[in-house]
């Protein structure tokens, strides 16, 4: 029966071999994994999952001199796990390799490599660590980013994936409120961000339903969108519900439409704990039909690579495959949610992306499909980064910048009106 240490790393090990050898996302094996664990392991696992994935090449770069060849899956990773605590997340050394070498011995397929675990994890050079280069993406996801951006600026993305991201919330009402009752500091656009990690459901404010989270990123599609009182509004793919708590704060008549029921169940649940209004229903928004709204807000699904920062298991459980699937994807419910919208009306699409197909290309093409349509330029005062404003009018936001507070993710925004 493992310890209580080792238990923690045992699932954590799972997860890491369910993200890099069975391709499957964290928000799916996670719950499942550590359903059965007490609340302080479930939260030990995640951040050893969590930080390995983010190190994962830096841990390699490390493990390389020590390995005359690389070891069957399972013992990579328990290496890279054992790596990354000792020198990332700096516990005790002598705890972790005792630890990792029970965890080889408990298995049949790994009992014999305990040895090469308890040589090699024993020369974890603590001191060397930080000077081992940041943790690149993989190629299939560099390549196309150093395209669009140059290697500067990717370098400057991924030193912002490895130092993870800290805890955003858009207050239902004053910002400065929420910032003194939480210890938060307000951002230019109004968002209050935390320092260091915390139990958000613990926050003053949370019950009384004073804020939400969500990252500054994510907050602005709804503030370029500038939704009035009155006004019907359809949030198009809106869950996890961010965007739809904004627009009935702003006193819209919203309605928020989403495929995913159990995702849906969310929304109406942090509707219900903000006292917020909004019609939820569960459809495809490619075959949703409703009489034609005064503004239209679409966060179509993506490619995510803007949230890479939160969700570091991306870059290992994808491999690109599906992206074309996507852009055309973007492309139907771009014409789709202008198919819902009046004349005059506004259509604000983004992307949680980094990529350019999924949020400079898709504009133009837009703009091709569809005489008549235009961007409304985002202007100074919609969102207060106004130095991320493209020349055509959108806004493009990067995981890089506001370093010095600790980032925000990659998104891609633009707001257009109907003929």
């Amino acid at each position: 029966m493992a310890g209580d240490a080792t238990l923690p790393r045992k699932r954590a090990l799972d997860i890491l071999g369910d993200v890099t050898e069975e391709r499957r996302l964290l928000s799916e094996v996670l719950p499942k994994r550590t359903a059965s664990l007490a609340p302080e392991d479930r939260a030990r696992v995640q951040r050893l999952v969590t930080t390995t994935l983010r190190a994962m090449d830096r841990a390699d770069r490390a493990l390389g001199p020590h390995l005359k060849k690389r070891p069957a899956p399972r013992v990579m990773n328990l290496l890279r796990l054992g790596m990354v605590e000792i020198c990332d997340l700096v516990e005790a050394p002598h705890g972790v390799v005792n630890s990792a070498v029970a965890i080889a011995r408990s298995d049949k397929k790994t009992e014999g490599m305990a040895g090469l675990v308890n040589a090699v994890l024993r020369k974890a050079d603590i001191e060397g660590w930080p000077n081992l280069p940041i943790p690149r993406l993989p190629k299939w996801l560099r390549k196309p980013l150093v395209d669009d951006y140059g290697k500067e600026i990717v370098a400057a993305i991924e030193a912002a994936h490895y130092a993870g991201a800290p805890i955003d919330l858009t207050p239902k009402g004053e910002a400065d409120a929420v910032a003194r009752a939480v210890g938060g500091t307000v951002l230019p656009n109004g968002t209050v961000r935390l320092a260091g990690q915390v139990q958000v459901t613990a926050l003053p404010g949370y019950d009384a339903g004073d804020w939400w989270v969500q990252d500054v990123a994510a907050s602005l599609p709804a503030r370029v969108l500038g939704a009035k009182p009155g006004e019907r509004v359809l949030d198009l793919c809106a869950a996890p519900g961010g965007k739809t708590l904004q627009l009935a704060a702003a006193g819209a008549d919203v309605t928020a439409v989403d495929v995913n029921a159990a995702r849906m169940a969310r929304v109406e649940e942090n509707l219900a704990r903000t006292g917020l209004s909004a019609t939820c229903v569960v459809s495809d928004a490619l075959e949703y039909e409703a009489p034609a709204f005064d503004a239209v807000l679409l966060d179509a699904p993506c490619t995510a690579t803007g949230t890479i920062r939160r969700h570091p298991d991306l870059p290992q459980a994808k491999d690109g495959a599906d992206f074309p699937g996507l852009f055309e994807l973007q492309e139907h419910l771009i014409d789709r949610a202008l198919g819902l919208l009046k004349p005059g009306g506004r259509l604000v699409y983004c992307t949680c992306s980094l990529l350019i197909d999924e949020g400079e290309e898709q504009v133009r093409d837009a703009l091709a499909r569809h005489p008549g349509l235009r961007v409304e330029a985002i202007s100074p005062g919609d969102t207060g980064f106004d130095f991320a404003v493209d020349e055509l009018g959108g806004l493009r936001l990067r995981p890089d910048f506001l370093p010095e507070q600790g980032g925000m993710d990659g998104f891609y925004i633009a707001r257009f009106v109907k003929a």
